[in-house]
């Protein structure tokens, strides 16, 4: 037994996440934010040749922004500092089609600023996405735009403290005023921006921050806008351009993967990015939000959740509202974890070190693993009583990687195991899974891990 329990850690299955990458995945939810332009010109996609003096918000309020969002369990808000029509919502150097030429505050407002101030006060992570593409520049698609874009990232990175996330956006030329040329542009987004460099900026003052887009991204989008990750989904993934372009494999990733890219999910309360009266309506329901967590953070996925400021400001009070409610059902959902009074066995374990018992804590680097060469095992837990289950979640140990291939689980009850009817493949897990089904009464609840790449390593398992 003393041997035993010195046996050392499994070896990592190469890719892992870094630090950051571990971090960020942790945050689990957070949001973004899009306003600008488009919010008062009923528009999603900009021109560039909108008026500066459009821009007039009648009572803009961040502080309500980033209270919403903390009611509603985000853990951090990205801000749209720049869209595709070029306009800037701070004070930028770079161009006089800012903030600063509009009505708010006469001029001196810099709502990158008032956001991150916010943020900083209320204790929520603060992020910023910069469109590449600037359909209102000149410059645009010729040598001299490059550096005018880097000079308002550094800006963004170096201004408004400490930044969790930079988003470079896909889109990338196509039609535009481009300073009242009114033509098309094209641009090979993959060497143009020179993205090296520019996450070079954001890292000089954000060492930690993570990327999205560009080519040398540390996350990967899911490939649609519609809220949806696979349900098999590895977080590995091959960095090419190429790859990081093919919406059929992003929102599953590749069990062979040579990096570690993480999958984020975005989509939008509203049906639009941007605020449109006529989608009042049509904002997304407590249930429908609690089915993109689901499809998001339950296959192993992060969350970005939109909200449409208003031309008031704020934070619609439907958003709002049903946010908050559809936060209060997850919490209520995950209040109790049903197996934390079970006994639990495992068919293999590496050694008392690592044993199943670490499954039922709530210290992630805790964690059961079985023993090297052995890809194939069980845990079985027993409820003290019949206990119905209807969700079960589980965790892999990602700092030494994304193993498991295939899982089942089934219940013992009337003195037999039987099948749970589970209506999607249970494949991947990686950070997080949850698997929902019709509520069952069950005396044990076994998870049976039929293949995987390596060593097995669970850090969590819960039913509720």
């Amino acid at each position: 037994m003393l041997l035993a329990s010195c046996v050392g850690r499994p070896e990592r299955s190469l890719p892992v996440p870094s630090k950051q990458q571990l971090e960020w995945q942790q945050l689990e939810t957070y949001a973004f934010i899009h306003f600008g332009l488009n919010t008062f010109n009923d528009m999603e996609w900009g021109y560039g040749d909108t008026p500066a003096s459009t821009f007039n918000p009648s009572d803009l309020d961040c502080e309500q922004w980033v209270l919403t969002l903390k009611a509603c369990g985000m853990k951090g808000v990205i801000l749209t500092a720049k869209h595709h029509d070029g306009f800037c919502l701070w004070p930028t150097a770079t161009t006089d089609y800012s903030i600063k030429n509009s009505p708010y505050k006469n001029g001196q407002g810099d709502l990158v600023r008032e956001l991150s101030d916010a943020c900083h006060k209320h204790g929520l992570k603060f992020g910023i996405y910069c469109s590449p593409w600037d359909r209102h520049q000149a410059e645009y698609g010729r040598e001299g735009y490059v550096g005018l874009y880097h000079q308002q990232i550094e800006e963004l990175a170096s201004q408004y403290g400490e930044l969790f996330e930079f988003w470079f956006d896909g889109a990338n030329g196509g039609d535009g005023w481009y300073g009242g040329a009114n033509e098309t542009r094209a641009i090979t987004a993959e060497h143009y921006y020179d993205y090296e460099k520019a996450r070079d900026i954001v890292w000089k003052y954000n060492p930690e921050a993570a990327i999205f887009g560009g080519t040398v991204p540390t996350l990967r989008w899911i490939g649609n806008e519609q809220g949806r990750a696979g349900t098999t989904l590895w977080s590995m993934y091959h960095p090419d351009y190429e790859s990081l372009n093919n919406t059929k494999t992003l929102a599953r990733g590749f069990a062979d993967g040579e990096a570690w890219l993480p999958a984020e999910v975005d989509v939008s309360i509203q049906p639009g990015w941007f605020y449109h009266e006529n989608e009042d309506a049509k904002v997304r329901t407590p249930e429908q939000l609690m089915e993109l967590y689901y499809q998001s953070v339950g296959r192993n996925a992060n969350l970005l959740l939109n909200f449409p400021v208003n031309k008031e400001g704020k934070i619609p009070s439907v958003d709002s509202a049903n946010a908050v409610r559809w936060y209060q059902s997850l919490q209520q959902e995950f209040a109790y974890n049903l197996l934390k009074d079970c006994k639990v066995q495992a068919s293999n374990t590496r050694s008392n070190r690592f044993s199943a018992q670490y499954v039922l804590d709530e210290e992630y680097t805790h964690y059961w693993a079985t023993e090297d060469g052995i890809n194939k095992a069980e845990l079985v837990f027993e409820f003290p009583n019949p206990t119905v289950v209807s969700r079960v979640m589980l965790q892999e140990y990602i700092p030494l990687g994304q193993n498991v291939k295939q899982f089942t689980l089934s219940r013992y009850a009337n003195g037999k195991w039987l099948p749970i009817e589970i209506q999607e493949e249970l494949t991947t897990i990686g950070y997080k899974r949850l698997v929902r089904f019709e509520p069952v009464e069950m005396e044990k609840l076994r998870i049976r891990l039929v293949a995987a790449k390596g060593t097995l390593c669970l850090t969590h398992v819960g039913a509720y």
